[in-house]
């Protein structure tokens, strides 16, 4: 018999053997399963955003991409920093949010989550 032919019958006999011993281990272990757990998440709810001077601005540029109740729970900021967050969503991300509407609605958020 040839090396080759011998090392391939090893291999295949070890093979063999591990599988046999394997078998009746993972017959023996019944599998568990488990239900999928479900989540809720709320559909609808966006409350909008508050009345006031801008609500409408706000609601007509920013809630093509953000919900009313995601802009809410951001942190409060100061005028400044709102500033930096519209001219990001119009210089990184392409709002097409006029100059006019822009400062409409840097006024609304520093009012109504700007920092106490």
């Amino acid at each position: 018999m040839s090396r080759s032919l011998m090392s391939r019958s090893l291999r295949t006999a070890l093979l063999a053997s591990f599988l046999a011993g394997s078998v009746p281990a993972l017959a023996a272990a019944p599998l568990e399963l488990r239900p999928t757990p479900e989540i809720d998440l709320p559909f609808g709810d966006d409350i909008g955003f508050p009345a006031g001077p801008g609500s409408d601005v706000i609601a007509s540029n920013c809630t093509a991409c953000h919900s009313a109740d995601h802009t809410l729970n951001q942190p409060a900021l100061s005028r400044e920093e709102w500033h930096a967050v519209v001219d990001k969503m119009i210089t990184a991300y392409k709002a097409p949010i006029t100059p006019e509407d822009a400062r409409v609605i840097v006024d609304y958020l520093a009012r109504v989550k700007g920092e106490p």
